[in-house]
C-alpha cells in the first residue's frame, strides 16, 4: 500500500491512546483500514505529565494499527485537549485591492482578525473563519470573486499552552512519528458526528472524555464557542472506587458495564459484584448504590456545560440540541440526564460518513480518532497543512517554521 494514500488520525487521551489508519479513496469517502488502542497512564487532565509512559503507550497502540492495516506508520494527525485550551473570537476588516475580492485579500483580512495580543507562552492551534462580511452584506461563506471595496471576516481563534502542544509532538517524535498537524480534538470529534443539518441549524457537540469534558457550538455552519472543562470519565471512576471501596480498575470496568446516570433507570433487585481491596472476598450490592453515585458526578459535569453554554451566549442558538460523544457517553441514562439539565434535544454522537472496517470504530469512545482522520483527509485533499516537523530537526524549529510561513504570508 502506497504510504502517500494512508491518513492516520492519534487520539493521545487520558484514559486510552488510539490510532486509526484510514485510506482515502478517488471519491473521497475515507476508509478505516486498521485500529489499535492501548491504555494512557502518562497523561492528567488531557496534558503530558510523564512523556516515557506517553511513549510507551502510543507505540503499543501504534504498532497494533499497523499489524491490523498492514503498513507501517511514519505520519500522524494528532488532537490536543486540556483545560489551557482557550477559544477568542476576532474580527478583521481591510480594503480591497482591484474593486474584486482575491485570494491574497481574503488571507489578509484572516492576518488582520489573528492580530490579537496572545501572551508568549500559548500558541494558535486554528483559526477558523466564521463569516465574511463584503460591503455589509453578511453571512457569505466564500467571498472570493465577489465585487466589492471593503472586506470583513469574523474567526474563532483556538490557543493552547506552548508546552503542553511540544510535549505532545515530542511523544510523537521519540514514537518514531512526525506529527502533520495538531487539531482541537472536539473539533475533530464535531467532523466525526456531526450531521450538516445540525451545523447549520445550531448544535453543541458536548465530547465527555477521560480527564476532560470538549465543548463546542456551531452555528450557520461555522464555529462559535470552545470550551474545555476540566472534569471527565476519571472523576468517575474515582468516585465509584472511594464509595464502593475497590480498586480504581474495577471500578472502571463496573462504570462501564453497570453504570447508570439516572438512579430512577435501575430496578432495585438488581445486584451487581463488586471487588474489594486487599485481597478480601468480593461482595454483591445493589446496582442502585452504584447509580446513586454515579448520578451527582453526572450531573455536575453536565450541569458546567451548561453554565458554560449559557455563559457563552450561544445557547439559544443551538436549535438543533446537544451531540453527546466520547466514551463517557455511553453510560445508560446520559442521553435523558442530558435532556432534563439542558432542556434541549439530546442524543449520543457517532462516527458517521466513514466506510472500510466501519463496524470496528462504531462507537462514541472513537469519535475524537475517527474525526482526526477526516480532518487529515480533508487537509489533504485542499493542501493546506499547516503543521510540519518531518524535515525539523527540533520541536522548537517546527513551531518557528510556522510562524515564519504566517509572516511569509503576511508580506
Amino acid at each position: 500500500m502506497n504510504k502517500s494514500e494512508l491518513i492516520v488520525g492519534l487520539d493521545i487521551g487520558t484514559t486510552k491512546i488510539c490510532a486509526v489508519v484510514g485510506e482515502l479513496t478517488e471519491s473521497g469517502v475515507v476508509e478505516v483500514v486498521g485500529i489499535g488502542t492501548s491504555v494512557s497512564t502518562g497523561l492528567r487532565k488531557g496534558v503530558v505529565v510523564n512523556i516515557e509512559q506517553t511513549v510507551q503507550s502510543v507505540r503499543k497502540a501504534v504498532e497494533d494499527a499497523e499489524l491490523m492495516a498492514g503498513c507501517e506508520i511514519n505520519s500522524v494527525y494528532v488532537g490536543i485537549a486540556g483545560s489551557h485550551i482557550m477559544g477568542i473570537n476576532s474580527h478583521g476588516v481591510i480594503a480591497v485591492k482591484g474593486g474584486e475580492v482575491g485570494q491574497q485579500d481574503i488571507e489578509r483580512a484572516l492576518d488582520a482578525a489573528r492580530a490579537v495580543a496572545i501572551p508568549a507562552d500559548r500558541e494558535v492551534i486554528h483559526i477558523l473563519p466564521q463569516e465574511y462580511i463584503v460591503d455589509n452584506q453578511r453571512g457569505i461563506a466564500d467571498p472570493l470573486g465577489m465585487a466589492g471595496v471593503r472586506l470583513e471576516v469574523k474567526v474563532h481563534i483556538v490557543t493552547g499552552a506552548v508546552s503542553s502542544a511540544q510535549n505532545i509532538v515530542r511523544s510523537c517524535k521519540r514514537s518514531q512519528l512526525d506529527v502533520s498537524d495538531i487539531a482541537l480534538e472536539s473539533l475533530a470529534s464535531a467532523k466525526a458526528v456531526l450531521t450538516e443539518e445540525e451545523r447549520e441549524i445550531g448544535v453543541a457537540l458536548v465530547d465527555l472524555g477521560g480527564g476532560t469534558t470538549d465543548i463546542a457550538v456551531f452555528s450557520s455552519d461555522a464555529i462559535k464557542h470552545t470550551a474545555v472543562l476540566g472534569l471527565g470519565g476519571q472523576n468517575l471512576s474515582n468516585d465509584i472506587a472511594f464509595g464502593l471501596r475497590t480498586p480504581v480498575a474495577a471500578a472502571e470496568k463496573i462504570k462501564i458495564k453497570y453504570g447508570c446516570a439516572l438512579a430512577d433507570m435501575v430496578r432495585h433487585d438488581e445486584l451487581i459484584e463488586v471487588p474489594s481491596v486487599g485481597g478480601r472476598d468480593p461482595r454483591r450490592l445493589s446496582r442502585q448504590v452504584l447509580a446513586e453515585i454515579c448520578e451527582p458526578r453526572m450531573e455536575e459535569i453536565l450541569y458546567l456545560v451548561d453554565q458554560t453554554l449559557v455563559r457563552s451566549g450561544y445557547k439559544d442558538m443551538i436549535g438543533a440540541g446537544v451531540v453527546l460523544t466520547g466514551g463517557t457517553s455511553l453510560i445508560e441514562g446520559c442521553q435523558e440526564l442530558g435532556e432534563q439539565i439542558f432542556g434541549l434535544p439530546t442524543r449520543i454522537g457517532y462516527p458517521r460518513n466513514i466506510g472500510g472496517l466501519k463496524d470496528v470504530v462504531n462507537s462514541p469512545k472513537f469519535s475524537t480518532a475517527v474525526g482526526l482522520l477526516r480532518y487529515g483527509a480533508e487537509t489533504e485533499l485542499s493542501g493546506q497543512k499547516k503543521f510540519n516537523t518531518r524535515s525539523e530537526t527540533s520541536v522548537f524549529e517546527g513551531l518557528i517554521a510556522r510562524m515564519k510561513k504566517w509572516f511569509a504570508e503576511i508580506t
